[in-house]
């Protein structure tokens, strides 16, 4: 006999980590949540982008236990069902776990004995079977474990799940496959180490795991006495990202007003470690007093360190965490311990206020002595990594050149400090003439952050257009490295500098050494001021000294007044040289009028007088005179004489040619006509 039943799964569930009980207050990630930023997820991408195509042709939840390499799933499987037992041998398990399915048994057990017996001992039998219904092989009715999750700390892996069945006398087991980096292919499911025929809900299986940054699938099914139920949906992981830091040792020990802390790293006594090296933890202590209303405050320590600034006599409490900032990731703190700080001896002999004041990479240390006595002191200096390891650095500690047996309460920290990166630990050692030493507190100095940069220096060109600035970056040519780091740009201040205080400042802000003003006012002083800035290191410069320049005269101007000077002196000269001609023209028509240039001769002049008056005098009435006629005989010989004379006078006047015209010649004509007539 055979039956059909569907393939069922369980749905499949987002992968996440176990979450701490609250009381351990740990700090737990998903690791889905932050591998991405850790170096090794590149690696881990790749090896899921190859094993991509690979997986997908795999069924999520392969039946049976422990089959190697299951078939695809198909959307309905048909299983063998064993011969039919006797209507008392079915259990009411069977009965139950076959109910699912009893609706299409009974068409086709009813269909068989039809064939077999008849209408009639189907009817019986399918009546039977409604009440007790075959169970196929495979099916239970054992439920899957749920909620699958890992809780890693360190290379300590406990697999845990929540199981919702009622049956008694279960147990779990547990199988997982790993890949490889050069693996393409699902490898074969193996039994978990340390997670077989478990009866609680969680097992470890740290022996298991070995490849810190390969990927791992985890499944969990149910069992009892041979049957089982189906496995649980995988749970995948990486485990580096899922994995926790533990907690820190620590030691404390109070001393002089101060606690000292001596921290011990994770896994400090394990050998094969999951954490790489010691020197990538960071380290974070939260420290309060142990009081009901204290406040605690959180600093970074290194792994053997000083924590200052305590009250006396006061019981103060600690917990430490370590973290690797790196991979994003924060350990599990520490047990609290607590401790009572005690008073602080005040030695006079101890430098105090020591201080750094650095300017473009020039560091010098300054500190304040209290004791009257003669005193000498030795500057010490130590690098700074030597704090993060965990060896003991109070012997590395070396004499700054130069610094050693002074009296002067300065020193020169340029020659041992000379790279912009790294930090450095400062103090200074008092010895007394009696052999008696003291020391001072540390001063920590990061040269990028403790360095303050200098004035640039400004040089002022105009020309006709343009204010040309040049600006000298702080510290001269040999300080180029730092200021790289630095990233400067340049605010530069410049104003009219004029009487009126009223004059606004103008502001502009350039990343070059040089710059340019524009828009100046001819014959004008400006002046200029820089600043350097770094917006990285939100540091800022003094402004340098003010420097100023005048702007030449404008060159148009004296153009334009030239130019007018021109134009009115042509302008006068035209009108002048009209006024000229006009009065001179008015001058000739007076003189011409009043002033004639020729008289006429003298013996025409009573002649000819009226001929040349002028038409513009008046006129003046001529006097009448009487005359009478005195007949006189003439010889001809006389007249002639007579006459002949006044033809000379004639032709004399005629020569003259000056008042002479038509008028005159006829006028002449007539007068000798009748001079004529009268001598005949």
């Amino acid at each position: 006999m055979h039956c059909w039943q569907p393939w069922t799964t369980s749905k499949r569930r987002p992968a996440a980590i176990l979450q701490m009980p609250r009381a351990e207050a740990g700090n737990i990630r998903n690791y889905r949540g932050f591998w991405a930023s850790s170096p090794a997820s590149s690696r881990y991408q790749r090896i899921r982008a190859r094993r991509a195509a690979a997986s997908r042709s795999q069924p999520a939840h392969p039946p049976g236990a422990g089959s190697a390499a299951p078939p695809p799933t198909p959307p309905a499987r048909r299983r063998h069902c064993p011969r039919m037992r006797g209507l008392a041998g079915v259990s009411g398990n069977d009965a139950g776990g076959a109910g699912g399915a009893a609706g299409s048994r009974v068409k086709g057990a009813g269909a068989a004995v039809m064939d077999a017996a008849g209408l009639a001992a189907a009817v019986v039998l399918s009546s039977l079977l409604l009440v007790l219904p075959l169970r196929c092989v495979g099916q239970t009715n054992l439920r899957s474990p749920e909620d699958i999750q890992v809780y890693a700390v360190d290379k300590n892996f406990t697999l845990r799940w929540n199981y919702t069945g009622s049956d008694a006398n279960v147990t779990f087991s547990a199988e997982y496959q790993w890949f490889t980096d050069f693996q393409t292919k699902v490898t074969e499911w193996k039994e978990l180490p340390g997670c077989q025929n478990v009866t609680r809900t969680e097992c470890d299986f740290s022996s298991a795991i070995t490849q810190y940054y390969n990927e791992h699938r985890v499944r969990v099914r149910a069992e009892r006495r041979g049957e089982v139920s189906p496995w649980s949906s995988i749970f995948e992981m990486v485990p580096y990202f899922i994995a926790q830091i533990s907690p820190p040792g620590i030691e404390l020990q109070s001393t002089n007003g101060v606690i000292k802390v001596k921290v011990s790293p994770p896994e400090a006594d394990q050998v094969q470690k999951m954490w790489i090296s010691d020197i990538h933890f960071k380290y974070n202590a939260v420290i309060w007093e142990n009081s009901s209303n204290a406040v605690s405050r959180s600093q970074s320590i290194f792994p053997t360190d000083v924590i200052d600034d305590l009250a006396p006599d006061t019981t103060y409490c600690l917990k430490v965490q370590a973290t690797i900032p790196l991979d994003l990731k924060e350990g599990l703190f520490s047990p609290i311990q607590c401790v009572k700080t005690t008073r602080k001896v005040n030695d006079l002999l101890c430098a105090t206020n020591v201080s750094v004041l650095a300017v473009n990479m020039k560091f010098y240390l300054h500190w304040r002595n209290r004791y009257k006595q003669h005193t000498s002191y030795n500057v010490q200096c130590l690098t700074g990594y030597l704090k993060k390891l965990h060896d003991d650095y109070s012997v590395k500690w070396f004499n700054v050149p130069g610094c050693e047996n002074i009296t002067d309460t300065q020193c020169d920290l340029s020659p041992v400090i000379t790279a912009t990166s790294g930090f450095y630990y400062i103090r200074v050692q008092a010895m007394s003439e009696y052999n008696r030493s003291c020391l001072s507190n540390e001063v920590k100095v990061d040269p990028l952050i403790t360095n303050e940069i200098g004035p640039p220096g400004v040089k002022l060109d105009i020309n006709d257009v343009f204010l040309h600035i040049q600006i000298s970056p702080p510290g001269g040519p040999e300080s180029e490295v730092w200021r790289d780091h630095y990233d400067l740009s340049y605010r530069i201040l410049y104003w009219k500098n004029s009487s009126n205080n009223e004059e606004e400042i103008k502001v502009k802000e350039i990343k070059q050494t040089i710059g340019s003003v524009s828009d100046l006012t001819p014959s004008t002083l400006y002046c200029v001021k820089v600043q350097a800035l770094s917006r990285v290191y939100n540091k800022s410069s003094p402004y340098s000294k003010e420097e100023c320049i005048e702007t030449p005269r404008d060159k148009l101007l004296p153009l334009i007044i030239l130019a007018t000077f021109v134009s009115a002196l042509i302008a006068v000269l035209v009108l002048a040289t009209l006024l000229v001609f006009a009065l001179y023209q008015a001058y000739n028509k007076i003189k011409y009028v009043f002033f004639p240039s020729c008289q006429p001769p003298l013996n025409i002049e009573g002649f000819t007088g009226q001929l040349f008056r002028s038409p513009y005098l008046p006129t003046r009435e001529e006097p009448i005179e009487n005359c009478s006629i005195i007949e006189t005989i003439i010889t001809e010989e006389a007249n002639q004489i007579d006459f002949k004379d006044y033809k000379h006078s004639k032709q004399s006047s005629r020569d003259s040619g000056n008042y002479s015209n038509d008028d005159d010649n006829s006028g002449n004509k007539t007068s000798e006509e009748t001079q004529e007539k009268e001598m005949v």
